[in-house]
């Protein structure tokens, strides 16, 4: 079973890799010029990255996160790059009519929209669970319950444009992953909502695109921070990540798996030997740092 394994395991991680990572060989730039895109958690991370090579796309960008003064700067720097237009609106997710006023922003600026990236997430520790049934409510409302908000009032601009949602998910989001429980389980659920959403437009016959981008961990400054101390892998690159998902955005990919190979082949193990998976995940851990 060992050799099977050695054997198996690199053969159909390429598969993988060559399934997901075919298309974006077609992608071209000019895909995205002039195309108007909403992207949340847009201040600093992934999402200001995703902002920076859009506006080089000559895309119009809204972008949304909780701090005004961060997103100002964004805004400027993606003006110096040639975006078509930027704008911003400020506000912390927790708000529930902030999607409505986001998209509705977009609606009296362009009168319609091409592309929904869902990026932001709320604060959570990284730690054993303590039992805050609490915080999990309002990760749920922040990470999960926004992001269905935000599609519901964009689709039907994005109906009329057969546009793209595109959601920043986590292999937190396939694997159970021990110190982040509460985050887990709100990337759990953004799978399986957006996961069926997919399937009732294709039987519809809705011509809105679902990409969802399953991202194991990337160099951003949060995550580093909260993690780094903990973990034996080192990140990748958050430029390039943010690049992946813009790709896979407009090539109206089912799903986006980013580092590829490592992605893969973890998704893999899961199928076939999820004990060993588990296993392995729980070694890559120094739990000596973990503190209760």
């Amino acid at each position: 079973m060992g050799l099977i394994l050695k054997i198996l395991i690199p053969l159909l991680g390429l598969v993988l890799a060559y399934y997901f990572y075919s298309a974006p060989e077609n992608f071209n730039e000019e895909m995205l010029r002039g195309k108007r895109v909403i992207v949340t958690g847009a201040s600093s991370g992934i999402g200001e990255q995703m902002a920076y090579h859009l506006a080089r796309m000559e895309a119009h960008l809204l972008l949304t996160a909780r701090t005004e003064a961060k997103l100002q700067k964004v805004v400027r720097r993606c003006l110096e790059l040639g975006a078509a237009s930027a704008r911003y609106v400020s506000g912390s997710m927790e708000d529930a009519t902030l999607p409505d006023v986001v998209v509705q922003e977009a609606e009296n600026s362009w009168g319609g929209l091409d592309m929904l990236i869902l990026n932001h997430i709320g604060y959570s520790y990284f730690n054993y669970f303590d039992g805050d049934v609490e915080h999990v409510r309002k990760l749920l409302e922040i990470n999960f319950l926004s992001y269905v908000a935000m599609t519901v009032s964009a689709l039907p601009m994005l109906k009329e444009s057969n546009g793209s949602i595109v959601v920043l998910s986590s292999m937190a989001g396939r694997i159970g992953t021990p110190f982040i429980a509460p985050y887990t389980a709100t990337k759990f659920a953004l799978e399986g909502f957006f996961s069926s959403l997919r399937q009732e437009f294709i039987m519809e016959k809705v011509n809105v695109s679902v990409t969802l981008c399953v991202l194991g961990y990337i160099d951003t400054e949060n995550a580093v921070q909260a993690v780094s101390h903990a973990v034996r892998d080192k990140p990748a690159p958050k430029e390039e990540c943010a690049l992946e998902i813009i790709k896979s955005g407009a090539l109206r990919q089912r799903e986006l798996h980013y580092p590829p190979r490592l992605v893969g082949n973890l998704l893999l193990l899961q199928a076939i030997a999820p004990d060993f998976l588990d296993s392995l995940i729980r070694g890559n851990y120094k739990v000596e740092n973990i503190k209760r």
